[in-house]
């Protein structure tokens, strides 16, 4: 029996929900991860991008354990000296909730040339509302 290779062309994507509310940061993040990287997939093929889409509902409604709230730290620097800025996970989730959720994700993907295109495939919104109704999302039991 050959060893199955997917190809790009037999690559089939599906669009998923998952809504964040009440869901732990890092666990909904690592099943994102791997819906994203197509490892749910029986044709999982370690050098072919083949995963499906992610929208995530209620973003600003993620729970973290812990004093991560005050004590997690993400950095930016602006490119200028001295200019490296610090923001707290709870000015995170009241300024950009979105992007706490697309942070933790990016972090769980392997660091190689599909990152960014997996990345592509997750949509994140802070509330309820999302446009892709159109692609009739299936849920996603997290």
């Amino acid at each position: 029996m050959k060893t199955f290779m997917q190809r790009k062309e037999d690559v089939q994507r599906e669009w998923y929900i998952v809504d964040a509310t009440g869901k732990t940061l890092g666990r909904l993040a690592t099943e994102i991860a791997k819906v994203l990287m197509g490892k749910h997939k029986p044709t999982y093929t370690p050098h072919v991008d083949g995963g499906d889409f992610v929208v995530v509902v209620n973003a600003e409604k993620v729970f973290v354990t812990g004093k991560k709230l005050t004590d997690k730290i993400y950095y930016k620097h602006t490119g200028y000296m001295g200019h490296l800025k610090e923001t707290t996970l709870k000015e995170m989730l009241e300024k950009k909730p979105e992007e706490v959720i697309r942070l933790a994700v990016r972090g769980m993907l392997p660091k190689n040339k599909l990152r960014d295109r997996r990345m592509k495939r997750l949509k994140v919104y802070a509330g309820p509302e999302h446009p892709h109704k159109a692609q009739n999302p299936k849920p996603l039991e997290v």
